[in-house]
């Protein structure tokens, strides 16, 4: 499936239909270059969850935790750019969280690997302006993406 997203609004206006489809336990993986909309996606999610703070790109922090009641549901988002090593990923407690919330990881692509189940997002420039993306939906996702 392939959306094209005529700015940042129609972005966030994806992410918020995205967040009625979410329950915990799933994986999202956004990728796309640097200023591609990972955050900007991400932040459409939270605001469909109900989050009504700011929602900045937790690069520094690599996690940033969000709980009822100011999202339905967990929701942890997750940012490796500055991952450099594997081992790195085993402090952050990433494969703990995800039976209990949802996991919106930027940078996926420093995983060793994404779980089966992990609804995959591209992001990348439009020619004429905007932006294309690309989604891969597996099977236990079809049925939510459709409506999308």
């Amino acid at each position: 499936m392939i959306v094209r997203l005529e700015d940042a609004e129609a972005t966030e206006a994806f992410g918020a239909r995205l967040a009625a489809q979410l329950r915990p336990g799933d994986v999202i993986a956004l990728f796309g270059t640097l200023g591609a909309g990972k955050t900007t996606l991400a932040r459409g999610i939270l605001r469909g969850l109900g989050h009504e703070g700011d929602v900045a790109s937790p690069t520094f922090p690599i996690v940033q935790t969000y709980e009822p009641p100011q999202v339905r549901i967990p929701l942890w988002h997750v940012d490796l750019y500055r991952i450099e090593h594997v081992e790195e990923l085993d402090e952050l407690g990433i494969e703990d969280a995800r039976g209990e919330a949802v996991l919106v990881i930027e940078w996926p692509e420093r995983l060793p690997r994404l779980w089966p189940e992990t609804l995959r997002l591209w992001l990348s420039d439009a020619e004429g302006g905007g932006r294309t993306l690309e989604v891969e939906a597996p099977e236990e996702w079809r049925e939510r993406i459709s409506s999308l």
